[in-house]
């Protein structure tokens, strides 16, 4: 598949799933480079703001299969990969899979489970693999996680290992629907007169991974390689940063900013497809100094202001 195709078919993918998800397209957007990129999203917002139906309708609009797993602190690492129940007919033990072998995974309140069942979807996530009972099973590609957590809320919750949050390509949040926007999602409403908005499916699974592939195409020039680096090395020289991005994080800003780049059109990466993914790729991967609390420093803030200092290269074409 072309770059042009990828862009087209993603633009088709954004305006289908822009009739469930109103006003929200930078978002959305943010949603689908962690697609293309095969990357995990975490999304972390408010309740309330589309966060599941963003999730269901990529699904719907991709014809993923799709699993959703309602964390709660009672939940065990078999009610996530699933577990070997006794077959009479057969008299022997047959594995029951669990909602994790799919290819959408909403993880909906990640930080509620404990951290034995967070730790079963690690593996998952980094490995593409399930291993339960002794035995390792192969999860069919693709295979991607979107999460959510509610910032505001920490009773009964476990908060995510760093060493978790490092294997999400891509953290971002929703934010609340402008006034207009707000007006049209009451009008959408009344207009179909149910709850439920059926999207239509524009893509398929095959064609999803030629997206995903499409992207290798994609030209990082030295210079702008260069520039990725050091965005993220200068995460682990800022004075407001007790931990910087590891080389992970330079790994996202790449896959994040190729796809970036397809979305636009375009076959080769320039720095404002960079500066556009760095925060997103990067904030959750810094720790902050604890002392920061009081000033309400957040990791983004570092990111931008990382991105001031860095020097940007001229833009290249191959």
């Amino acid at each position: 598949m072309k770059v042009a195709e990828v862009a087209e078919r993603s633009g088709r993918l954004l305006d289908e799933v822009g009739r469930a998800v109103v006003g929200k397209r930078d978002a959305l957007e943010l949603v689908l480079l962690g697609l293309l990129a095969d990357g995990h999203v975490l999304i972390e917002d408010f309740p309330g703001l589309a966060k599941t139906l963003m999730a269901r309708s990529f699904a719907q609009a991709t014809g993923l299969g799709f699993g959703r797993i309602q964390f709660t602190p009672d939940l065990m690492p078999s009610d996530v990969t699933g577990s070997s129940i006794y077959n009479q007919r057969s008299a022997d033990f047959e594995f029951r899979p669990g909602p994790i072998f799919t290819n959408l995974l909403l993880a909906d309140e990640i930080n509620r489970a404990p951290p034995k069942t967070q730790a079963a979807l690690l593996e998952a996530m980094q490995e593409h693999q399930v291993t339960s009972e002794g035995l390792t099973r192969r999860l069919e590609r693709p295979f991607l996680v979107l999460a959510t957590q509610n910032p505001i809320e920490h009773e009964g919750t476990y908060p995510l290992p760093e060493a978790q949050l490092d294997r999400f390509l891509l953290r971002i949040s929703v934010g609340y629907p402008s006034r207009d926007h707000e007006l049209g999602i009451l009008q959408q409403r009344r207009d179909r007169r149910e709850d439920e908005v059926i999207l239509d499916q524009v893509v398929d699974t095959a064609e999803l991974r030629a997206m995903q592939q499409a992207l290798e195409d994609v030209y990082v020039a030295e210079s702008v390689g260069y520039y990725i680096v050091d965005v993220v090395r200068a995460t682990r020289d800022a004075a407001s940063v007790q931990v910087g991005a590891s080389p992970r994080g330079t790994l996202a800003i790449l896959k994040l900013a190729r796809a970036r780049a397809a979305l636009d059109g375009r076959d080769f990466v320039v720095p404002d497809d960079v500066k556009a993914v760095a925060a997103p790729a990067l904030a959750h991967r810094l720790s902050l100094r604890p002392e920061l609390w009081v000033q309400q420093v957040r990791a983004e803030d570092v990111v931008a202001e990382r991105l001031e200092t860095v020097p940007t290269p001229p833009a290249e074409e191959r």
